[in-house]
Parts: C-alpha cells; sequence; structure tokens
C-alpha cells in the first residue's frame, strides 16, 4: 500500500472506532512516540506489542464519549491525522476533551513511526 492508501485505511478505521484493528497497518518493529510519557511508561515504545499495550492501557484508562478524526494530510512518505475525544478517566471521574495531531511514516508499505503532539501538563 502507498502512504496515502495507509492514511485513508488508517482514518476510516479510527472514524469506525477501530483503533485497534488499525495495527494491521503498523510494521512490526514499529515505533510511537507520545509527547509526554503516560504514567509509568516511557513516552516512547518500540515494537507493535508494546504499541498494542500501549493503547490497551489507554482504553483501560479512559471512557470515550466521543471521537472526532481529521484528515488525512499527506506529505510523501508521511502524513498527519487529527483526533479530537471527549472523554472521562476513569480512575478519577475526571472529564476532559483532548485534542491531538498524530504524524505517522511509512515505508515499506507499513506504519513504521507514529508521532503524537498536544498539550502535555495543562
Amino acid at each position: 500500500m502507498t502512504a496515502i492508501e495507509i492514511a485513508n485505511r488508517l482514518v476510516a478505521l479510527c472514524r469506525e472506532g477501530k483503533n485497534a484493528e488499525a495495527k494491521a497497518l503498523y510494521a512490526d518493529d514499529a515505533v510511537s512516540v507520545e509527547a509526554g510519557a503516560p504514567p509509568g511508561m516511557s513516552a516512547e515504545v518500540r515494537g507493535l506489542a508494546a504499541i498494542r499495550a500501549k493503547g490497551e492501557w489507554w482504553s483501560a484508562n479512559h471512557e470515550v464519549h466521543s471521537a472526532v478524526v481529521a484528515g488525512p494530510w499527506p506529505h510523501g512518505d508521511r502524513f498527519i491525522v487529527g483526533f479530537k475525544f471527549d472523554v472521562t478517566m476513569k480512575p478519577s471521574g475526571h472529564p476532559m476533551t483532548m485534542e491531538e495531531m498524530g504524524l505517522y511514516t511509512v515505508a515499506g508499505g507499513k506504519i513504521v513511526r507514529e508521532e503524537y503532539f498536544y498539550t502535555v501538563g495543562v
């Protein structure tokens, strides 16, 4: 698949709430980088298993009330996707709106790197 085909597929799956299925678009050795490290984790994880575990942690700790997925915005072998989530943090019961941008890099027909940009600590 080309970068734009992967981008369109990723956006379609995320809009359908099938984020776990979207991991089929990733290389086994993909890298994921957060703007800030989740509690007890590193900001950067390597490998599809670690990326899946991070997603499972997020799902276990956030109740999603609504999600908006925007894009993709392609640029060669990279693309950006915008996300906006209304969530409640399960441990605290604190509701919040989260907005972030994901920058994805494609090589060999798979996503090899994702980087998330958002405001940390506000």
